[in-house]
């Protein structure tokens, strides 16, 4: 574990947008480096599952959303 990973805080942010309020293919600033990966939450959650997703801060993410049965 890097040192960096213990001692970050991370928020997550979840809501509900449409194609009309999208910036631009990343977070919405130019310089911005994102990559948005959009895919329906039952594939995210097989991907977890298979291995695919393996960064813990998003398989708590996923997990936490399915437990708390946020997605439906």
């Amino acid at each position: 574990m890097s040192p960096g990973g213990v001692t970050e805080i991370v928020y997550f942010y979840l809501a509900e947008y449409s194609d009309a309020q999208r910036e631009g293919a990343g977070g919405g600033v130019e310089d911005e480096d994102i990559d948005v990966l959009e895919i329906p939450f039952s594939q995210a959650m097989a991907m977890v599952k298979n291995g695919e997703i393996r960064d813990g801060k998003t398989v708590i993410l996923l997990q936490q959303l399915q437990l708390r049965n946020i997605m439906g």
